[in-house]
């Protein structure tokens, strides 16, 4: 089926991150799009309030005769629904077109200039700042974006016909689908291994992955990712090195930081970007490097780095308060966790810290037990949530008491949905995170107003 055939889009799992900016993008073609998620979210609301219909009871008959017509109507399903799924088996059973988030982004890229961003980290800040850069550059481009972008409040940059920038999933090989000019590759740490099975076959998967795209000048990675491409390096101190793209000199100036880039063929000192962590340096340099030898004129990428203002759920400041700072991050994985570590300690070295993890599937808690517990110990002051099982049953033994038991910090505590937001208002912590991938984000703006009314609390005091 052809783009152009459709003319309405089913969704079964509307509500996801990545199924919503196809959503947003099928509507803005003029589609007939509506769909299915199994509860309401702050997602779904804003997909509601862009025009699209969404219901939350898995019943065929909600499903509104615009798409009911095999020869015109997609369906996109999402691999965590289950295959008893009442409307999906509606859809089976008569024969409509049903495909993946990853084969409809196959279809959508197949004819355009695609940039793919992959890895177990970073790729959808990574996709956002490349989205934003080629955008702002007046590049005709549409950038399909694995997390809400703070510049435009929305999951989907610009309405370009020719040039598409897409987060490549590793997620159930879902990446191969895809058709990519131009790519790169973040990290390649052990991840989802209930699909993959092993970190070699994951490793497999990323090869595979990287031989779609035949020019090696056009495919970009950082030091640790043991594949074939241009390599992209962040160092200390004032030598850039000799790698093809590099960020050296780094400063921190009131919250920004400031650094030089070196790239095959100048120098450009005093850029400036605002997102903390030398993690989101490395994922600047990628879409730098990336923009740059697409032929994007290098001051003009330079300004888009000043002006991106990150990604929701990414080292997002919900609360800035000279007395109190609330920071929300969508971390899941040890590095990541290591990651914000890293950077909030860069920037509030004396500062008590209190992080709230909520473990993201039993799975991955169990894959990474330890490591988890070396990253959360990084923090002085933990609080962890029960597991998050999404798409999973419990697993026997892996709980959040015994990762608790493994961390090391000063103090440690396990404190239920119910209880976090009044818990955190006692706490005398100067900065608080929240960090993981579960229902944790839905109540995020909770505990910004159970913040606020601390505040003020202690002011009228």
């Amino acid at each position: 089926m052809r783009i152009e055939d459709i003319k309405a889009v089913y969704f079964i799992g509307i509500g996801g991150i990545g199924m919503s900016a196809l959503a947003r993008y099928f509507k803005f073609l003029g589609k007939e799009v509506a769909g299915y998620d199994r509860t309401s979210t702050q997602l779904t609301r804003e997909l509601e309030a862009a025009g699209i219909v969404i219901h939350f009871d898995d019943a065929v008959e909600n499903i509104n005769e615009v798409f009911r017509d095999v020869s015109s109507t997609l369906v996109v399903v999402t691999p965590a629904v289950p295959k008893t799924h009442l409307e999906w088996n509606y859809f089976i059973d008569n024969g409509f077109e049903i495909k993946k988030r990853a084969e409809v982004l196959g279809i959508i890229t197949k004819d355009t200039y695609c940039f793919a961003v992959a890895g177990t980290h970073g790729k959808t800040t990574t996709t956002s700042i490349l989205g934003h850069v080629l955008y702002e550059s007046g590049v005709d481009v549409t950038a399909f974006v694995g997390g809400v972008v703070e510049n435009y409040q929305t999951n989907l940059i610009g309405s370009g016909k020719t040039v598409t920038v897409v987060e490549a999933d590793e997620f159930d090989r879902s990446f191969l689908k895809l058709y990519p000019n131009m790519a790169c590759v973040t990290s390649t740490e052990a991840d989802h291994l209930d699909i993959f099975g092993t970190a070699e076959e994951m490793l497999v998967a990323f090869k595979d992955f990287a031989a779609k795209v035949e020019d090696k000048t056009h495919f970009f990675k950082t030091p640790a990712v043991d594949l074939e491409g241009v390599e992209v390096a962040v160092r200390l101190g004032e030598d850039c090195g000799n790698t093809a793209f590099s960020i050296c000199n780094i400063e921190i100036e009131n919250g920004w930081y400031v650094f030089d880039i070196q790239t095959p063929n100048e120098r450009i000192a005093g850029v400036r970007f605002a997102l903390p962590g030398h993690h989101n340096l490395s994922n600047a340099l990628l879409a730098f490097a990336m923009a740059y030898t697409y032929g994007v004129e290098s001051d003009k990428i330079v300004a888009a780095l000043e002006s991106f203002q990150g990604v929701r759920r990414r080292f997002s400041y919900k609360l800035r308060d000279e007395k109190l700072i609330y920071i929300d991050d969508y971390a899941h994985h040890p590095t990541e966790i290591r990651a914000v570590a890293q950077a909030v300690h860069e920037l509030y070295s004396d500062k008590k810290i209190v992080a709230v993890f909520q473990p993201h599937l039993f799975s991955r808690t169990r894959d990474f037990m330890d490591e988890f517990a070396a990253s959360l110990s990084e923090f002085d002051n933990v609080v962890l949530m029960d597991i998050y099982p999404a798409r999973e049953l419990p697993i026997e033994g892996v709980t959040s008491k015994r990762l608790l038991e493994r961390i090391t910090s000063d103090s440690k505590d396990i404190v239920s949905m119910d209880d976090i937001v009044s818990y955190l208002q006692e706490s005398d912590a100067d900065i608080i995170l929240t960090l993981g991938a579960g229902d944790i984000g839905e109540k995020v703006e909770e505990i910004k107003e159970g913040l606020i009314e601390k505040l003020k609390n202690s002011k009228k005091a």
